[in-house]
């Protein structure tokens, strides 16, 4: 039965789909030792990452915006009319928490815009320590730790050339040393030291620096610097929707500093909101505290000249009428003290054309007209009577406003003591000293996935790039020469391999059972039925060239194979290392080079008995390649090599020749012309396409026809698509 090669190599159409999704998951599968390696460099980068970033910590406070306090309404009409309400929206209360109103106070308080920095830490000292050592502000003093010691400012201002602008601080056996590149001081510790330097005056005191001569960078920044930076680390919001409750949060990398600063803002809001809350009132009664002792004497000069006029003239008893006029009158009056009270209130806020100004003057001249009319009427009165009337009118009416305005001035000063802001804290920060940032275990996920994800993208644009030898099909339509066999590779020949100290067995010793040994045969098998009835040179000999591509495809491997079970048919069989550069033929068979076809040329005495040598294998003869010559090219293409095969011919039914590489050494294309079947050996997912395809034309270029491709060491698994397409053709050969 003829076993068509070309059929037992290609899958049904139905599977290409599913063979062509798999070879790609497979080539990324093949390419596991460079994913795994990516994918711990990643892991690797993530780690000392999340060690280099600064370690974030955050803090976070409440406060409640509330309605004005309603205890000055409760203390009388009067009173509430005098001070206006107040109403604040919450957002717009975050808005001013966030202003250099609120925080300049802070930052000369804490002494935020003097910043210190240790120039000595580099990224390495990040890493080593997962840690940096940050400043703390201090009401008193400024003070950053290193490990040679700690660095500590009481006091340092410059003038406004020097602001935002970088000096270096080290301490000495005397004192410090101030420099900033152009200018260099010389100062005491635990002293206030002035200088004069090129761009102003600098105002230092240090009580403490690093020892061995530690360099510290030291900063003052502007104020909007300062208020930019803590900008930057603060978030105010309404915490949900107009529930009037204002969350504050900061963030920086020392949990304590970072409590410390929203604390002090916190209250410093608070303490400008209460002062803006009772500022109308203070402005209300300071303007009482003028009028109250000048209504006092008018009291009492017209109490005086009333109790004159009674002594000089007794006492004088007053008609109905003029009772009535006179009471008339001196509401009229109390009411115009109160309009006027109003007006002199009013007018601190606003001119004489607001309409409520303009409404109290229209009151003011309705009253002063109805007065106008009682005093016509009481100059009808006898003389006597009206300066009584006038005098004890003046007296009423100066009381009466001199009260009014005392018991006002006295309940402003009370609601003025139980006056509180509209703004409540509810909760003041707190040191959690748990980190928010950087997400360790997240940064370290991402760098590892990263490098996973450049691994399979770098094995991917290998396998694109390179073109491995893989698809039998593709190979016969980019060549032109169909692949008549596929071998593949043997696990247990495989690890024999690998140990240095054991010989190269051949598979019918070490591996007769696999499927690499069944292809073997089935290349046997397809190369008999293949073979011309007469050979090239016209003798008994059926010769094989068998050759490769480059080094390392296994062409001695198969060469050793097929002449072993070519000889289980009883045929005398002879194997010729003809690679007498690099061949390690004599390896497999457990003989020194020495002896062999180099030597053939190169001794004249030198006989075909002393150069081929019997194996451990019935009907198999080697020839090594002996000792390394000159030109092996010149050696195979004179007429000794000519007589060497034609007597050769004579003795055996099948020689093998394995040759050098094609793209190695010309010798293949010599070795052709003796040859009756020409075999190219590739590896599969070793041997790149391209060279195989170039090859295979310097072969045709020189009019030799290669007659098949051996696809060698095909893997078995998982990890190899064509290691699917053998087994299931392997299988339909039962």
């Amino acid at each position: 039965m003829t076993l068509d090669s070309n059929n037992l190599s290609k899958p049904s159409a139905e599977t290409n789909n599913d063979i062509d999704l798999l070879a790609l998951i497979f080539s990324i599968l093949r390419g596991w030792k460079t994913i795994l390696f990516l994918a711990l460099l990643g892991l690797l980068i993530g780690v000392l990452y999340s060690r280099y970033e600064t370690t974030i910590f955050k803090s976070d406070a409440l406060i409640q915006i509330e309605s004005s306090s309603g205890g000055i309404s409760a203390l009388g009409s009067n009173i509430s009319d005098l001070v206006a309400s107040e109403s604040s929206l919450a957002q717009t209360e975050a808005e001013l928490i966030k202003s250099r109103m609120v925080l300049k106070p802070v930052v000369d308080m804490l002494n935020l815009s003097i910043r210190l920095n240790d120039p000595t830490v580099d990224a390495i000292d990040k890493i080593r320590t997962n840690r940096i050592y940050t400043q703390e502000n201090m009401p008193e003093s400024v003070s950053l730790v290193t490990s040679d010691g700690n660095a500590q400012i009481s006091q340092f201002d410059v003038s406004e050339d020097y602001l935002d602008k970088s000096f270096t601080l080290v301490g000495s056996s005397e004192g410090f040393t101030l420099t900033n590149g152009l200018d260099t001081f010389k100062g005491r510790l635990n002293t206030p030291n002035r200088f004069n330097g090129t761009d102003g005056f600098i105002e230092i005191a240090v009580d403490n620096l690093p020892v061995n001569e530690r360099p510290i960078s030291i900063t003052k920044q502007s104020l909007q610097n300062t208020t930019d930076a803590i900008k930057d680390a603060l978030t105010v919001s309404e915490l949900g929707d107009k529930t009037g409750i204002i969350q504050l949060s900061m963030i920086g990398s020392n949990q304590e500093q970072v409590s410390r600063i929203l604390r002090q803002i916190i209250l410093s809001y608070i303490d400008q909101n209460n002062s803006r809350g009772s500022e109308e009132m203070t402005r209300t009664i300071a303007f009482m505290e003028t009028q109250i002792p000048e209504l006092k004497q008018t009291l009492e000069a017209s109490e005086k000249a009333f109790n004159a006029f009674r002594t000089e003239n007794g006492t004088i008893d007053i008609g109905q009428e003029s009772s009535i006029l006179l009471a008339e009158n001196a509401r009229i009056d109390s009411q115009l003290s109160e309009l006027r009270l109003k007006k002199a209130d009013l007018t601190t806020y606003y001119t004489e054309e607001h309409p409520l100004v303009i409404q109290i003057n229209d009151q003011i001249a309705e009253l002063q007209s109805r007065i106008q009319v009682i005093d016509n009427r009481i100059e009808g009165l006898p003389e006597v009577q009206r300066e009584f009337l006038q005098l004890s009118e003046d007296v009423n009416i100066n009381r009466e406003i001199y009260l009014n305005l005392l018991k006002n001035y006295q309940q402003l000063q009370i609601a003025q003591a139980g006056q509180v802001g509209f703004a409540r804290i509810i909760d003041l920060p707190i040191n959690t000293y748990r980190a928010i940032a950087p997400k360790k275990s997240l940064i370290i996920l991402i760098a590892t996935l990263t490098g996973l994800l450049f691994g399979i993208m770098l094995v991917l644009l290998k396998n694109l790039l390179r073109n491995l030898v893989k698809d039998p099909e593709r190979l016969e339509s980019k060549t032109g020469v169909p692949v008549i066999a596929t071998i593949p590779r043997s696990p247990l020949l495989t690890r024999i391999g690998k140990n240095s100290k054991s010989a190269n067995r051949l598979l019918a010793y070490s591996d007769s059972s696999s499927l690499s040994y069944e292809a073997i045969k089935s290349l046997r098998t397809s190369l008999m039925f293949g073979m011309p009835s007469v050979s090239k040179t016209g003798n008994r000999a059926k010769i094989i060239l068998i050759t490769g591509e480059s080094p390392g495809v296994g062409k001695s491997f198969v060469s050793s194979n097929l002449s072993e079970v070519f000889a289980q048919l009883n045929k005398k069989v002879l194997i010729i290392d003809a690679d007498m550069r690099l061949g390690e033929l004599h390896k497999v068979f457990n003989m020194t080079q020495d002896n062999g076809l180099a030597d053939y040329f190169q001794d004249e005495a030198q006989s075909l008995v002393n150069i081929i040598h019997p194996t451990s294998m019935d009907n198999v003869d080697f020839m090594p390649r002996g000792k390394e010559p000159n030109n092996p090219a010149s050696l195979l293409s004179s007429d000794k090599f000519d007589t060497l095969i034609n007597e050769l011919n004579v003795h055996y039914d099948y020689i093998f020749i394995d040759s050098p590489p094609v793209l190695a050494a010309s010798d293949a294309t010599i070795l052709s012309q003796y040859a009756d079947k020409v075999l190219m050996v590739t590896r599969y997912d070793k041997s790149i396409e391209g060279q195989l395809v170039y090859a295979i034309k310097l072969l045709n270029k020189s009019s030799v026809q290669v007659d098949g491709i051996v696809l060698n060491d095909v893997k078995q698994g998982l990890a190899s698509k064509y290691s699917y397409h053998y087994s299931y053709a392997y299988g339909n050969n039962q």
